[in-house]
């Protein structure tokens, strides 16, 4: 049942430090949401208490449709009747026909019974219920619905153990790799002071080359270039492949591997790889990397990509739960991966950086006021 509001108690509750926002008569409760807010929690609460319709179309930034939705979650009301005008409730009124028109259609046909809705008017798939086995059947509708972001945590498994093995802390990144990082750079070194590594070795003695030890922190940063690569990689020809929509294993594995995390972007949960999967790719790397090069010459490259790696988790959970200061890099790169997952999924799939996305002409481009994606 929706609960009214008057403008008194509005401005009473920002005043207590609740951060309460406006749209025409409707209003919404961001108090949770600030810390997390793309533009900085300056930015929203400056705006408590206040209508936030011409903020959303602006200048200086025009929201997406995902973002209208995003809000749209945090309804938490209306003003109570008689303290708006004939006006104000026309144009609110075309508000929620403009906002909830894309979710009422995309909910228009069910694909699968077994994807039956909590609320069918607004999803496609039972949030009651484990939904790895239910996202592959909602086909040609899958790719549209995992990129409408919603604020609430996903289930994935039945098994209460393998869902908690899905699952992890961010600390718990920097528990498991951290120390791995530094033992592997110890014995690198102690490795390469020996004097036994040599490249091309294996081809030919008399043109091999020494490895010396002052070649490692090259060979750690190297390391770090090529998992900014992998990264780029992996997250644009893997995590954002496009499943076909007849393919119910293919989608199951998409949501899995990522879908799941553009599906709900603030799960703190689910925002870095658990320990566990993880072991298996890092050992893979590893194995590669012994395999195509000398072997301390190798586990050097690979000590620096595993800590490109941990960088990485550490730098994807910080842009999402991280409020950096205006103008800084960190608030920049905040903004780009935001609008990534709520505007141009297609493009900015760089994390740590947006290097790679230039080359590859995926750079997200510059806002232009009076566009919109």
């Amino acid at each position: 049942m929706s609960r009214s509001f008057s403008a008194s108690e509005v401005r009473g509750r920002c005043a207590g430090g609740a951060c309460l926002v406006l749209s025409g008569r409707r209003v919404f409760d961001v108090s949770s949401f600030v810390r997390l807010h793309p533009g900085g929690e300056e930015a929203l609460r400056a705006r408590a208490g206040t209508d936030i319709r011409d903020a959303l179309d602006g200048p200086p930034h025009r929201h997406s449709p995902h973002a209208r939705r995003w809000l749209a979650q945090y309804l938490a009301g209306e003003i109570r009747d008689g303290e708006g005008d004939a006006r104000e409730e026309e144009e609110e009124q075309d508000h929620v026909e403009r906002w909830d028109s894309a979710v009422t259609a995309a909910a228009a046909k069910m694909m699968d019974p077994r994807c039956k809705a909590v609320d069918e008017a607004t999803d496609l798939v039972d949030w009651r219920k484990p939904l790895l086995w239910q996202v592959g059947h909602l086909g040609e509708k899958y790719d549209e619905w995992v990129h409408q972001p919603v604020n609430r945590p996903i289930r994935l498994f039945h098994s209460d153990f393998i869902e908690s093995l899905s699952k992890t802390a961010w600390y718990m990144v920097c528990i498991v790799w951290i120390p791995l990082v530094l033992y592997l750079t110890w014995s690198c070194y102690t490795s390469l002071a020996r004097g036994e590594t040599r490249l091309f070795a294996t081809f030919t003695t008399a043109y091999s080359i020494p490895v010396h030890p002052y070649c490692f922190p090259l060979l750690f940063v190297l390391g770090m270039g090529i998992w900014s690569f992998l990264e780029y990689f992996i997250h644009r020809f893997i995590f954002h492949m496009k499943p076909p929509a007849s393919n119910y294993y293919l989608i199951t594995i998409h949501f899995l591997l990522h879908g799941q995390h553009h599906k709900s972007p603030f799960d703190d949960s689910r925002l870095v790889f658990p320990p566990v999967p993880a072991f298996l790719v890092i050992a893979f790397f590893y194995v590669f990397a012994n395999t195509v090069f000398p072997e301390a010459f190798g586990v050097s490259l690979f000590t620096g990509g595993l800590f490109g790696y941990v960088t990485y988790d550490m730098m994807h959970y910080y842009l999402h739960y991280g409020s950096p200061k205006k103008g800084t890099y960190l608030y920049r790169l905040k903004s780009y991966h935001v609008k990534h997952h709520f505007e141009h999924q297609k493009a900015g799939f760089g994390i740590t950086s947006t290097f790679w996305d230039r080359p590859f002409r995926t750079l997200i481009p510059k806002e232009t006021f009076g566009k919109q994606d």
